[in-house]
Order: structure tokens, then C-alpha cells, then sequence
């Protein structure tokens, strides 16, 4: 086997929620400005960046530090009920549970690197379970304490003690695939459409694409 420890993202690449963070941010617009986002602007400005700066964006740059604090929390209270309320799509990627079974079975060492904050990562754990195959204090996520996703996966290689060369990633964005391959991953894995594996494999770092973890259940 090519690797000796796993470090997944979460958001869009265990469970798809892109969604629902676009509708949340439809609300906050609607609130800091009187309008929902347009498809520009959420490609060119909100995808990918932090709550901070997209309420900079929606105030131009006017939001105090409490507002700044407030809209963000407000955000993914709005995300986290739109989760619950999308019963049908509210659960981990297809295969999902069964890799994680795989690897524990394998004893193959993983966790999550997440730039969600400590609210969200709470709610995973008690809706997906997560804790049934990861130590909750293992899951790294956005506690303010990171300059950037890079040392978030410096920081889950060390938690799983195993050298970055033998670390495989799974990540979905293209900033997520450029942070690994920056951290010094070699074994990346992009979850993407279709349409995009052809883009995704010219990305340093990427060995393949998947849709989804269904080839966990042929394990």
C-alpha cells in the first residue's frame, strides 16, 4: 500500500454541503445589504474565503469587530439548520463509512483537517457519529490558531504520526488540492464532478479522482 496514514477534508469532500453554505450567505447578504449573492460573486468572491472577509465584502469593509463576530456565528447557524432541514442529503458521502470501517480494520491511522470552526465540527461529530472512528480531539479545524489550511494538515499529520511523503489527502477545492500539495503531499485525491477530472489530474500532486466513496463497499 502507497500510504500509511490518511488526512480527509470535510466539507465537499465527506459530506456535500456547498449548498447550503450559498443559501446561508444568501441570508446574510439579504440582511447586511437588502440582496441576495450573484453566481459572480459567489465564484469570485465567497467561495473559499473566510466568514470575516465575505462580511467585509457585504459592508465594503465597514463591519466592526462584534458585527464581524456576530454575522459569522449568525452564518452557520443558518448552514447548520439548512443541514437539518435537507433530511434527504443530510449524511455522509456514499462509501464513506465503510472506508472509515476499512481503514480501522487495517489499522491505518486517520483524522480530519477542516476549516470549519469548533460549532460545526461539534455538530458532525453528534450528527455523522464521526466519533465512532476519530477521537474528537484529534479532528483538526479553525480554532483561530492556524495561519492557513497548510499547517492545519501539518498539525493532523502530527496527530496521526505519520510523515507527510506517506500521507494520502482527500480534498475537493482547488485551493484545498494547492494547500496539500504545499504541506508536501504526494498521494492527493480530488472528490469532483465528472466534467472536472481531466482539469483535477493536471494538478500537482493529484494521483486520481473520485465522485464519492462507493468503492469502500467492494473493500
Amino acid at each position: 500500500m502507497e500510504y500509511q496514514g490518511i488526512i480527509f477534508d470535510f466539507n465537499g469532500t465527506l459530506f456535500f454541503d456547498n449548498d447550503k453554505h450559498v443559501k446561508a450567505w444568501n441570508e446574510i447578504s439579504k440582511i447586511l445589504r437588502g440582496k441576495e449573492i450573484t453566481l459572480e460573486e459567489l465564484h469570485t468572491k465567497l467561495n473559499g474565503t473566510p466568514n470575516i472577509q465575505n462580511i467585509l465584502y457585504f459592508t465594503d469593509g465597514k463591519a466592526t469587530k462584534e458585527e464581524l463576530e456576530k454575522y459569522s456565528q449568525k452564518k452557520e447557524e443558518y448552514y447548520r439548520q439548512f443541514c437539518k432541514e435537507d433530511t434527504e442529503k443530510f449524511h455522509l458521502v456514499d462509501g464513506v463509512c465503510e472506508f472509515f470501517d476499512h481503514l480501522k480494520e487495517k489499522d491505518i491511522p486517520f483524522t480530519i483537517a477542516s476549516a470549519s470552526i469548533k460549532e460545526n465540527i461539534d455538530f458532525f461529530i453528534e450528527s455523522f457519529g464521526l466519533d465512532r472512528w476519530i477521537k474528537p480531539e484529534d479532528i483538526i479545524y479553525d480554532d483561530g490558531t492556524y495561519e492557513n489550511k497548510i499547517a492545519m494538515f501539518h498539525k493532523a499529520a502530527d496527530v496521526i504520526g505519520v510523515d507527510m511523503k506517506d500521507i494520502r489527502i482527500y480534498e475537493d477545492s482547488n485551493s484545498g488540492l494547492k494547500n496539500a500539495y504545499d504541506a508536501g503531499c504526494r498521494q492527493i485525491v480530488a472528490i469532483c464532478d465528472k466534467e472536472k477530472e481531466e482539469e483535477f489530474l493536471k494538478r500537482p500532486g493529484v494521483i486520481k479522482t473520485m465522485q464519492d466513496f462507493s468503492f469502500a463497499k467492494e473493500l
